[in-house]
């Protein structure tokens, strides 16, 4: 029997789970997500037998979660890309990752950052090396943007939320979770210092989970001189597999900064970061050294 023939018909959950409900099959999106779209390169990152990937490709693909691109015809090859039913899982998929960090590899404390020995802590170092695949965020000017600008090394740095003053946005018992506050200090301190960012050739670009809207009334009211970019459909979180926090029934980004070269490649990590303002010269410092090697 199918699970999709169970007498639950009706259940979303049991229907979702006919799909999707396997080890292996959550991760080849997790992994396609994240930019590994061709067969040979999933088998290697996942180390699963050829006929387990081929049996869950295909599967994915007659759900419409997945969908082929062909980049070679003899012999054929595919890309395998993520269609808007794929897109949807990313939320799933990051729900998944914070259950995770908190409850089966962390205290079950709520924290909006994380402790340097973390398992959280361990994947983002890990970043260092991989490339951000190339995916379009909204602006806080409503505009779709490439959160790394072409040819440009790039600062990125993600915060769980920042609001202009007098906003209602701040969730209810923001102030008590460990790690949210410091996020306006943090964007003042790098709109401060975005001169000499500038000077390097260096760009400087925020992300958080928020509203383009909210995003857009904290810049004016800071007059920021950089983009601020919505990752609120979660695709750079689950490409990357940024740190996160639900808070208030919103995914939010835990504090961490990237610094990404133009080839798009991850060149250095902050995270933890306890210090925010401290973190800006820091990053400076660091951005100064590789930009000029």
């Amino acid at each position: 029997m199918k699970y999709t023939d169970l007498a639950d018909a009706d259940c979303g959950i049991a229907q979702a789970l006919g799909v999707v409900g396997d080890w292996w099959t959550l991760l080849v999106v997790r992994d396609v997500a994240g930019g590994v779209t061709r067969f040979d390169a999933l088998q290697r990152e996942l180390g699963v037998s050829r006929k387990t990937l081929t049996d869950r490709l295909a599967a994915l693909v007659a759900a419409g979660v997945l969908r082929r691109e062909a980049y070679s015809e003899h012999p054929p090859r595919y890309d395998y890309r993520l269609t808007a039913a794929g897109e949807g899982l990313l939320p799933v998929l990051i729900a998944l990752q914070d259950w995770g960090d908190r409850y089966v590899l962390g205290d079950g404390s709520l924290t909006a950052s994380g402790a340097p020995t973390s398992a959280d802590a361990r994947r983002a170092q890990a970043l260092v090396g991989q490339e951000v695949p190339a995916v379009s965020l909204t602006g806080h000017d409503a505009r779709a943007t490439d959160p790394c600008p072409e040819g440009a090394w790039t600062v990125l740095y993600c915060f769980p939320g920042a609001f202009a003053p007098g906003s209602d946005g701040y969730p209810p018992g923001w102030s008590t979770i460990p790690g949210t506050t410091g996020c306006t200090l943090e964007s003042r301190t790098y709109a401060r210092r975005h001169a000499a960012f500038a000077r390097r050739g260096v760009a400087v670009v925020g992300v958080s989970t928020q509203r383009p809207d909210q995003l857009a009334a904290f810049v004016a009211s800071e007059e920021l001189p950089f983009p601020l970019l919505s990752d609120a459909d979660l695709r750079l979180t689950a490409a990357l597999r940024l740190p996160s926090f639900r808070a208030s029934g919103v995914e939010r980004l835990k504090r961490l900064t990237l610094l990404v070269d133009p080839g798009r490649v991850v060149r250095h990590v902050q995270y933890p970061i306890t210090d925010p303002a401290g973190s800006v010269a820091e990053m400076l410092d660091v951005a100064t050294t590789l930009a000029s090697a």
